[in-house]
């Protein structure tokens, strides 16, 4: 017979007390470690797209880049970026208009450049920016081991195309440092377009001692590079966040007037940009064309721009490829309409049909180059396509084509572009196309590997001028992915990266642009725009015409209105 206290009743009250206070205590502690976490991981966490209090925003970009090697590398999220964290010897103001970046003043003759730098030019470590970081950078660029995608931007250093070739070794490219102020640049050929090519990221500089020390993982993280922009990355999760904060060693003012950005979200998905701008959780996003009626009942600030890049089909010009036979592009061209594509099929806000191979933003003399040259007009004969299959079939000796292969990005534009596309050859050639959908690194990997006929492609200007769009073809450019090649639009290209005379280098442009439509070179599909939404209390935001997507270096939050 087991003992029991008339106490018993009493004890188990007691127990359950302490219970109680030991929950209590517990669920005490439990908040304030998570209150200290918060704090501690303050970085990554915030409630609002607009954080007036720290002076900060939230925004997305649209996808996460490989790394951050800017000597390395070209594209849109990573122009973005770099733009924000990094500076040139030149740079650009709110008008998108070239001011002084590290170098104060400059002079470019026919010869040759000199750039003085600005005493107070600061790396994000304090130390001083030199002429020897942009000396060592463009060797870089220029050594075949760097694999640099956008080396061929420099080749009007005099030797850099050879040095880029193996021919000669780094040292012996025409840039040279005379002191720690003063840059020196030799040209291969006249070069009257040099100083938009320096606001460029490939001419960014690189302190050699930092380089040096990341043991082969420059740009791999926040940590492995170092800053001279008026931001400075301190934070990047992968496929989750980055944090770029104000860099106090930015020698000026007149760019970085919010403290904090995060990229909160790495994504391009338009409903799930939608939902987060809705929940407060970004600042500013672009609309589908089914968002545009709920953005207008709620009276949302809706702007409208241009994103200055422009979009093609690309062909294969190997050996053995159907689309390496001019009639057989041909017959592609006139079968298809990017008038129809844009407007009924792809039917996105903002996007327009392409002329031709020059968007409608690129200058000319006085007015915009395709006001002054008017490329060929483009209007669809079936009848006149099927002639030209006809005479590819021919010349092919085919029975019959076989089926051709298309790349197209795995997103919402390249479903729509490979639909189009797909029916429109079958339909009026009795093409079969089997479309092959990829992410973008793959993409890029199987344009290198030359594994298709058709691919979808898209441009984006590197600087302000037509030569940005102008070079893509030539035999040189490592964006040739169809490979692509004619000692004509060689030399016509290289007229115009040296021609000073400012009517014979659009004259030049022009025929670059003609011959381009006589070879069938791309069909020209859309000029991409941006129908977006941005937070009222954020001011200053602009989305770019000019190699990048968004623009917060002028930003700045307005307490006072409303969203």
């Amino acid at each position: 017979m087991r003992y029991q206290s008339k106490n018993t009743g009493l004890s188990v009250h007691l127990l359950l007390a302490r219970y109680a206070l030991s929950a209590f205590l517990s669920l005490c502690f439990a908040i304030w470690l998570l209150g200290l976490l918060a704090s501690y991981l303050g970085s990554s966490v915030v409630d609002s797209a607009i954080d007036s209090e720290n002076n900060a925003v939230t925004i997305s970009l649209r996808g996460e880049p490989p790394h951050l090697d800017y000597g390395r590398i070209g594209h849109a999220v990573n122009s973005t970026i770099q733009f924000h964290v990094m500076e040139g010897l030149l740079a650009y103001d709110a008008r998108m208009e070239l001011i002084p970046g590290v170098a104060e003043r400059h002079e470019i003759r026919e010869d040759g450049a000199t750039f003085w730098l600005r005493e107070d030019a600061r790396w994000s470590n304090g130390e001083p920016v030199t002429a020897h970081d942009f000396v060592f950078a463009w060797r870089r660029v220029q050594d075949p081991v760097t694999a640099s995608a956008y080396a061929f931007i420099m080749y009007p250093v005099k030797n850099a195309e050879a040095i880029n070739r193996g021919e000669l070794p780094p040292e012996a490219l025409g840039a040279r440092a005379v002191g720690d102020r003063i840059l020196e640049v030799e040209f291969e050929q006249p070069a009257p377009h040099f100083d938009k090519l320096v606001a460029y990221s490939t001419f960014y500089p690189v302190n050699e001692d930092f380089f040096a020390s990341t043991n082969d993982s420059f740009g791999s993280s926040a940590e492995s590079l170092l800053y001279n922009g008026p931001y400075r990355m301190t934070e990047w999760v992968r496929s989750t966040s980055m944090r770029w904060e104000r860099n106090p060693h930015y020698w000026g003012d007149h760019k970085g007037r919010l403290d904090t950005i995060h990229i909160g979200y790495f994504t391009d998905n338009p409903g799930t940009l939608l939902n987060l701008f809705k929940d407060g959780r970004i600042a500013e996003t672009r609309l589908s064309p089914q968002m545009l009626g709920e953005a207008m009942r709620k009276r949302w600030r809706i702007e409208r721009s241009m994103d200055g890049s422009l979009h093609v089909l690309q062909f294969n010009f190997r050996e053995g490829r159907l689309t390496a036979n001019r009639n057989f592009r041909k017959a592609l061209a006139l079968a298809q309409d990017p008038a129809e594509f844009v407007y009924k099929a792809l039917r996105e806000p903002g996007f327009q049909p392409a002329l031709g191979i020059f968007p409608r933003w690129v200058r000319g003399m006085d007015d915009y180059f395709h006001r002054e040259y008017p490329p060929a007009s483009h209007r669809r004969d079936i009848a006149r396509a099927r002639e030209h299959l006809e005479m590819a079939r021919r010349e092919l000796g085919l029975e019959e084509f076989p089926p051709l292969s298309m790349l197209v990005y795995d997103d919402s534009v390249g479903a729509v572009l490979g639909e189009y596309y797909q029916e429109v050859f079958s339909r009026n050639l009795g093409l079969d196309v089997r479309i092959d959908s990829q992410i973008m690194q793959s993409m890029l990997a199987f344009k290198e590997a030359g594994n298709f006929d058709l691919a979808q492609g898209g441009s984006v200007p590197d600087y302000d001028d037509a030569l940005t769009f102008g070079d893509l073809y030539t035999s040189w450019s490592m964006l040739n992915y169809g490979r692509y090649s004619s000692p004509e639009m060689d030399r016509l290209a290289r007229i115009a990266q040296s021609e000073f005379d400012p009517v014979e280098r659009m004259r030049t442009f022009s025929e670059i642009q003609q011959l381009a439509h006589d070879d069938v070179v791309v069909l020209p599909i859309f000029e991409r725009g941006w129908t977006y939404v941005v937070d009222s209390r954020l001011k200053g935001f602009k989305r770019r015409a000019l190699g990048l997507e968004v623009d917060l270096t002028h930003a700045w939050i307005d307490e006072q209105a409303y969203r």
